[in-house]
């Protein structure tokens, strides 16, 4: 396989395809191995507008809901960003080529390792990737955008108190089949702004799930 012309087609058939048209996140993606930051096995998927398995029930997403993410974000290159679940280290290193910094958690160990690993073979520097349960803390300091990769039953406000005055929040919530994804501006000290983007489904992120409700 021609792994260029591969992310090139992904970029142009998939990401393009599906209203993506912010040209500096269509050219990382065609320049950043995506193929480094699939699982053992899986390397010849990469290219493949499908959800990828990589552990605890944990999903990558798709290219074209990467594309969708990033282009929401609107990054300038300046922005310290705040990235909750960090799993296959693939978001975090669009993050890191888009903005000037990146802060990213996640709660399993091994995707934190091995997330490390692969932004250094790819010369990424500007990361710092904290074990943190996202549902108990969250990093100190104001971000100027926010991506949560995993799906929320129900909004929580603590991530928009996380921005910076005109931060941006990227979050999907709902449960399946219906969620949406979401971008959220801090527009006041207590108060903010929502637009619907589209539909899509991802995994709850670790420990959002609400207690089951019982009907009597």
């Amino acid at each position: 396989m021609n792994i260029d012309f591969a992310r090139l087609q992904m970029v142009n058939q998939q990401v393009r395809g599906w209203n993506v048209y912010d040209e500096e996140v269509l050219s990382m993606l065609q320049n950043l191995p995506r193929e480094r930051f699939m699982p053992s096995g899986f390397e010849a998927l990469a290219f493949a507008d499908t959800e990828i398995g990589i552990g605890h029930n944990q999903y990558m997403m798709t290219p074209t809901v990467e594309g969708r993410v990033l282009q929401a974000l609107g990054l300038d290159g300046g922005e310290r960003v705040l990235e909750v679940g960090t799993g296959s280290g693939f978001l975090t290193a669009c993050l890191a080529r888009l903005a000037a910094h990146v802060t990213s958690i996640d709660i399993y160990d091994d995707f934190l390792e091995t997330a490390a690993r692969k932004l250094e073979s790819c010369g990424i520097s500007n990361v710092d990737l904290r074990n943190m349960d996202a549902m108990k803390e969250l990093p100190d300091g104001g971000f100027d955008a926010i991506a949560v990769t995993g799906s929320l039953q129900s909004f929580d406000p603590r991530f928009v108190e996380a921005l910076n005055l005109q931060g941006r929040l990227f979050v999907v919530v709902g449960d399946r089949p219906a969620m949406r994804a979401k971008l959220v501006e801090r527009t006041d000290e207590n108060d903010w702004q929502t637009i619907s983007l589209f539909e899509t489904t991802l995994a709850p992120l670790a420990n959002a799930a609400l207690p089951p409700q019982f009907c009597f």
